[in-house]
């Protein structure tokens, strides 16, 4: 009797085993169907390689396609960014003077969201007033991935902006859209923009092979990041050949003597930077501990009984509660608080970079207008050049500092002195005329 209750325990024992083993399957394999619903769900419509209507996608994707065009929406000011359009020239004339001689003294708005990407590029005055290459249709249309497969990279890229207004006119004003970072097969993260594919490439890596953590953060470095028209034929290029950092990026145009302009005032062979918000949050913490861009500005959220990335894509302080305390668990006024502290002391040493290059720029002027030969000068323009570059690299980044707090304050640093050098070896070269 004895040997039959242990015989009967055991099968008892292992019929539990075998129904935990079954239910565990059970369970991972809802787990696994509920997310490939999340992420391949029903398909009305077939959604053909070359389009790039959202609303065709949004067909498919309606909770996506809505949040999306919340880009449209003005969401207000945050401390130092937002939605809302303003005139940054007005709002800070220093602007005019370290701009002098090119397009941005003319015209410089605070963005909007991501749906009026094509809208404004085609209204400001920098390609209106100004005759620029088809190369910013790299970021300015929605049209992009189409306009490539008709003509061209490189004939995209040289191709006078203004012969495609008529295009893009036509074509509706199509912003940043799903084309652009999704392929339409299988929904999975790309890069659709040969700059970066052609960057990654010379550092020697592959994103097809990158993960998609990695790509979550790729697909924003395919316009959030430091770039220039290279030669005649205009070809958009990322200055990433000696690395990220904003020397590796100033030793890249060194190399080939670039510049962007020459500066009205001092007579300095000058670089624009714009937006490296990439390269900047690659020095960051939050990079190094694997944080995505996404994971800030397009965090998860639920609608109803589905969980997905927002894709309404704006700043983390509208949305503190998804973007930040998901992992940092405090209240969100200390969080709010952090990030203010943070900004208010990257605008603080800012503002004391401009002053700085403001003076060495009218030292540099009155150097010029006393006629000294450009030998006199050279020293106090390269100074000039490289106090400007990196000023502009945290004026042009859209952080306030935010990315990565340190390095910010960092490139600052040397902005002020590099500027005060540069009025010195102005100041030095009047004394010896």
């Amino acid at each position: 009797m004895r040997g039959t209750g242990w015989l009967k325990a055991l099968g008892a024992l292992a019929a539990f085993a075998l129904l935990g083993v079954g239910v565990g399957y059970l369970l991972a394999t809802i787990v696994k169907r509920q997310a490939e619903a999340e992420q391949y769900p029903l398909r009305l419509v077939e959604i053909g390689e070359l389009e790039v209507d959202p609303a065709v996608w949004g067909r498919n994707f309606p909770l996506h396609y809505e949040r999306y065009l919340r880009t449209r929406e003005d969401y207000g000011r945050t401390f130092y960014g937002g939605s809302t359009p303003y005139d940054k020239l007005e709002a800070k004339p220093f602007l005019k003077i370290a701009w002098a001689g090119m397009p941005f003294s003319v015209d410089y708005k605070e963005d909007r969201g991501h749906y009026y990407a094509q809208w404004d590029q085609f209204h400001t005055k920098r390609s209106t007033e100004f005759n620029q290459p088809g190369a910013c249709l790299n970021c300015h249309t929605g049209e992009f991935t189409k306009l490539v497969a008709e003509m061209g990279w490189d004939a995209l890229n040289r191709t006078p902006y203004n012969e495609f207004r008529e295009r893009l006119q036509a074509g509706g004003h199509l912003g940043i859209t799903c084309a652009d970072c999704h392929d339409p097969k299988t929904m999975a993260l790309r890069i659709t923009r040969p700059a970066l594919e052609n960057a990654l490439k010379a550092q020697g890596k592959d994103w097809r092979q990158a993960s998609r953590q990695e790509m979550r953060s790729l697909v924003c470095a395919q316009c959030h990041v430091e770039y220039y028209f290279l030669g005649e034929g205009k070809t958009l290029t990322l200055p990433w050949s000696k690395g990220l950092t904003v020397e590796a990026i100033e030793a890249h145009y060194d190399t080939y003597g670039f510049k962007d302009w020459t500066h009205a005032l001092t007579g300095a062979p000058m670089i624009k930077i714009q937006h490296p918000e990439y390269e900047l949050f690659t020095t960051s913490v939050h990079y190094k501990a694997g944080v995505a861009c996404a994971d800030c500005h397009m965090p998860y959220i639920r609608i109803g009984g589905r969980k997905i990335s927002d894709h309404w894509i704006r700043s983390p302080l509208t949305n503190v509660a998804q973007s930040c305390q998901t992992c940092h668990r405090v209240p969100e006024a200390e969080l709010v608080e952090r990030v203010k502290t943070i900004q208010d002391r990257t605008k603080e040493l800012l503002t004391t970079a401009e002053k700085a290059l403001e003076e060495a720029i009218f030292a540099l002027q009155k150097a010029v207008e006393a006629g000294l030969p450009p030998e006199r000068l050279e020293e106090a323009r390269r100074l000039h050049r490289a106090a400007q570059l990196r000023w502009d690299f945290v004026d042009a980044e859209n952080s306030m500092g935010f990315h990565s707090p340190q390095e910010a304050a960092r490139i600052l640093a040397h902005a002020t002195d590099l500027a005060r050098q540069a009025q010195l070896a102005a100041e030095r070269a009047l004394r010896e005329k």
